[in-house]
């Protein structure tokens, strides 16, 4: 009677990039099932791990992570990094929620593209050490394109993969990746590069901002930090000014009607603007000179603007405020 072999599985996380490409690669010439998970936040998506799945047919899971990941955004046990990107306690939580089902789904082990080296803070050894032990599966995280300058892993010691099959990458040249990808024909892929918000200055000011407010958040709010220009009329009271049209646009997306004011002047062009927090009567005037002031108005005039509020609608006319008078409220 011949026995069936058992295929081993593993799951990876997933960027996109083509570190994550390559590792799942790699795995997979071994003989193992690979599949991927990727997590979203509203400071991430997984956009290019869904391109990267359709290119290579690895099977990949989404999940939308923000309520845990706000938790540990407000209080990171490692701290920020050069702006608010809390980038080994992210790695630590990302991959504890992929242990979680690997646990779950039979998934003998985890894996990533990570480099050591590749980048000064987050992937020295130390802080690939400080993720794997912060994660709760100590042992069962394998980086197939670092493996043979890292401690031997769980799935090594019970023969589910060959480290000298693998590889030693490190440092930050991306010549062996390219290399091996043109081994592998892999030819479709993003360029190196962050697409974290968190890592972004202006981003992180207006979310700071928020995290120091009394007034509660939805995740729509983190997502409306992105678009516009953002204006603190006082701790209650926020607004926000659409730039152009893609801004306008994406303001109408996130508009919701039970927790913010809409402005628009509807006879000339102008922005979106919203209002969000408890604003009184003189908050709404304020921010419809706002919008008047960013409006396409002719100078010196009075302007028709519409406040619509969950209560209804009313207009008023008004010269506005001067852009430089309005710079003082910015974030």
């Amino acid at each position: 009677m011949v026995l069936e072999q058992i295929k081993v599985r593993a799951l990876g996380l997933c960027s996109g990039g083509l570190d994550s490409i390559l590792s799942a690669l790699v795995l997979r010439e071994q003989g193992i099932d690979v599949a991927w998970v990727s997590f979203e936040t509203p400071f991430f998506t997984a956009d290019k791990a869904r391109k990267a799945a359709r290119m290579t047919g690895v099977p990949l899971t989404v999940r939308d992570i923000t309520p845990i990941y706000m938790e540990m955004l407000q209080n990171p046990p490692c701290g920020y990094g050069q702006n608010m990107n809390p980038c080994l306690d992210c790695h630590a939580l990302m991959f504890r929620l992929a242990g979680e089902m690997m646990t779950a789904e039979g998934f003998d082990f985890l894996f990533s593209g990570e480099v050591m080296g590749q980048r000064p803070m987050s992937q020295t050894r130390h802080s690939l050490r400080y993720v794997e032990k912060n994660s709760g599966y100590e042992g069962y995280i394998v980086r197939p394109l670092s493996i043979q300058r890292l401690p031997e892993t769980i799935p090594e010691k019970r023969g589910w993969i060959r480290r000298e099959a693998l590889y030693g990458f490190a440092g930050r040249s991306r010549k062996p990746q390219i290399a091996l990808a043109k081994r592998l024909h892999v030819t479709d892929y993003p360029n190196p590069g962050g697409g974290c918000l968190l890592t972004d200055k202006n981003y992180c000011t207006r979310l700071k901002d928020l995290f120091d407010q009394p007034e509660p958040y939805a995740t729509a709010d983190l997502h409306l930090l992105r678009y516009g220009r953002h204006f603190r009329l006082n701790p209650h009271v926020k607004v926000i000014v659409g730039r152009d049209q893609h801004d306008n646009e994406a303001l109408q997306r996130h508009y919701d009607r039970q927790r913010h004011i809409f402005i628009k002047t509807p006879e000339v062009p102008g922005p979106v603007v919203l209002v969000a927090g408890t604003p009184s009567a003189a908050d709404c005037r304020t921010a419809a000179d706002i919008c008047i002031g960013y409006s396409r108005r002719p100078a010196d005039t009075e302007t028709m603007v519409r406040i619509t509020a969950d209560d209804g609608t009313e207009t008023l006319c008004s010269r506005g405020m001067p852009r430089e008078a309005a710079s003082r409220f910015l974030i």
